[in-house]
């Protein structure tokens, strides 16, 4: 008989050359993964049904790592080694942080203003990009499980208003993670194509992105396929978890309590965190917490109280909106419609300060936890390869202005803010003395106009210039920005021909070498990682097949003699007895002890079952 090779919609019929390709929202309270099955794009879940993975990473005693919900649960009792939000962290230096570094119960290693933050642990000092690294491996994993296969790539969601410094961080957890990176995609831009290839949108649609830790508010134009980013804003340091902060300020404030420890202010913030969610159905509750040190603290809460207590946090969103549609030289009455992105999104008093800003109710018909991730699996499955038919094509923009330092310490913009990427633009520059030779060429982003205002990237010099006058010599510089938003620089004295560039690595990245000595680390420890997977996979298969004996001994214990049943009640004793056990090996021999044992039992009952679906019937009827 002849096969049907059935493929899915778009695709190539052979299933051999489909490529598994995922789309990841790291976020900073949560976070998820992606994937386009049977022409579909949906969250994979995890062994126990739920496709959200609390972004918390605990480094536990004797060396051992617990991610997602099982770290959640010690963020009070062990705070300083159970780290949350940490993408507030990413390619951010203590000068950055500033006063907020005293409320946290992390201790941050002393080192140069300038250099990314990093958290001593009781497994040492850890980086941001480390720890969102676990994160990101244990999504592949889940991914890989899913699948029963490996991946061929990820698309990785970042907020529209992360620089250079930031992007630069995910892309190297990425790495360390062992996936594939095929592109980095802004987050509202991900959640613009979910829904518009969702509900078939067309025009101009505001996509207001509030999450845990960040905000982002992106001006598209949806044209059959084509998403054109026109502008973006917004803030890197304002989400969810400043509401939280706000809540807990109104709170002591209403109380007189105060915070006497970091494992304090951690308390308050899972309590503020609990009343906030709580605020989002019913219009009263009680903040109530039993601080670490001793005091307790109750106070009742009304919708009306966390509104007011958070007020400026909501307008500084609508600020950044205004600023962005100003950008993209459009009005309110211009926008068809406002995605609202984001489990912050949520909260009543944001969706009823941009019902009135925009003059319309925002769309929530699709989930705002998962519209990221989900766009991040449509994009993804299209750079695999895998959507023939190719319809999508993306325009995003770069978020921040990028340019060179200028005597006096001036910023001279190459690329402007809000232009599609990929780009490139060059502009020519000369020497400032008679007889120069050498140029430094200072990298910066921002928005304004001294030096000393913006981020720096990156330094490099351009030697061997031919001696000139001052002003004759005229050095070409070239900036490419990739479709991650990423930077290379290029320079080169137009007579003699000399050059120099940079990949910029900004300043808050990690070196190459840190990526290296990092992915040489997570080699080391990958064989602990392997036999404690396969301590659990041993476990989960165990049970099963302690479940499916236990059923079938209920439903046809009778085919067995009392010696028969006894040996299986044995075995399954005995597999039982090795649960407990930490050797995967153990547990697996068990397990197929048990199988085996029970081979003779599984045939009497498949000839019962024959037995009784031929029961009554002749040759004739079964021909």
């Amino acid at each position: 008989m002849a096969l049907l090779q059935i493929s899915e919609p778009g695709q190539s019929p052979n299933p051999h050359q489909r490529r598994i390709a995922v789309g990841i929202d790291l976020g900073t309270t949560h976070s998820l993964v992606a994937s386009v099955r049977n022409g579909v794009a949906e969250c994979l879940p995890d062994d126990q049904g739920r496709v959200l993975l609390p972004s918390v990473v605990r480094y536990a005693p004797e060396g051992k790592r617990q991610i997602g919900y099982e770290a959640r649960g010690h963020e009070v009792e062990d705070a300083p080694n159970t780290i949350v939000s940490v993408k507030r962290f990413m390619g951010r230096s203590l000068s950055d942080l500033g006063a907020q570094v005293q409320q946290l119960p992390y201790t941050f290693e002393p080192q140069a203003e300038q250099g990314m933050v990093s958290l001593q642990t009781r497994a040492g000092a850890k980086s941001p990009v480390e720890i969102s690294a676990e994160i990101l491996a244990t999504l592949r994993y889940r991914a890989e499980d899913t699948f029963n296969d490996d991946l061929y790539g990820a698309v990785i969601t970042v907020p529209a208003y992360f620089d250079d410094a930031q992007r630069q961080a995910t892309k190297d957890a990425a790495k360390l993670a062992g996936l594939n990176l095929l592109r980095l995609i802004n987050e509202p831009t991900a959640a613009a194509i979910a829904y518009g290839l969702d509900n078939a949108s067309e025009g101009i649609y505001a996509v207001y992105d509030l999450g845990g830790g960040t905000f982002d508010i992106s001006v598209l134009r949806l044209t059959q396929g084509v998403f054109e980013v026109i502008s973006t804003g917004g803030d890197s340091a304002l989400g969810g978890d400043d509401y939280d902060a706000a809540l807990t300020q109104w709170v002591l404030a209403q109380t007189g309590v105060q915070a006497q420890s970091a494992e304090d202010w951690a308390a308050l913030r899972v309590a503020a965190k609990a009343c906030k969610e709580r605020l989002t159905d019913v219009e009263h509750t009680e903040f109530a917490v039993q601080l670490p040190s001793g005091a307790a603290l109750q106070q009742a809460v009304a919708r009306s109280d966390f509104a007011q207590a958070t007020e400026h946090l909501t307008k500084r969103s609508l600020q950044a909106v205004r600023r962005a549609l100003r950008d993209a030289e459009l009005t309110v009455e211009d926008v068809q419609g406002v995605v609202m992105v984001g489990g912050s999104t949520r909260m009543p008093q944001v969706q009823e300060a941009v019902a009135q800003l925009f003059g319309k109710q925002p769309l929530t018909n699709l989930n705002p936890d998962e519209v990221v991730a989900l766009g991040a699996a449509i994009q993804a499955n299209q750079l695999a390869g895998n959507n023939a038919a190719g319809e999508l094509l993306l325009l995003d923009v770069i978020p921040l202005s990028l340019g060179v330092e200028t005597m006096g310490g001036l910023v001279e913009r190459i690329i402007a803010r809000n232009e599609t990427i990929p780009t490139a633009r060059a502009q020519d520059f000369t020497t400032y003395k008679d007889g120069q030779t050498a140029m430094a060429i200072h990298v910066v982003q921002g928005e304004r106009d001294l030096v000393q205002d913006c981020r720096s990237l990156a330094r490099f010099e351009l030697r061997g210039i031919p001696p000139m006058a001052a002003g004759a010599a005229r050095i070409r510089v070239s900036f490419t920005v990739d479709a991650d938003g990423l930077l290379s620089v290029h320079a080169k004295e137009q007579v003699s021909g000399v050059e120099a560039q940079v990949a910029v690595k900004p300043s808050y990245g990690l070196s190459d070498d840190q990526v290296a000595r990092m992915l040489q680390e997570g080699f080391s420890t990958a064989q602990e990682d392997m036999q404690a997977r396969a301590l659990v996979e041993a476990r989960v298969d165990a049970d099963r097949m302690l479940l499916a004996t236990q059923s079938a001994l209920t439903a046809d214990g009778d085919l067995l003699s009392p010696a028969q049943r006894g040996e299986i009640t044995a075995l399954m004793d005995a597999l039982r007895a090795t649960l407990a056990a930490a050797d995967a090996a153990v547990i697996e021999a068990a397990t197929q002890a048990l199988a085996k044992g029970t081979e003779a039992f599984a045939a009497e009952r498949m000839n019962r079952g024959i037995r009784d679906a031929l029961a009554g019937k002749n040759v004739q009827s079964l021909t």
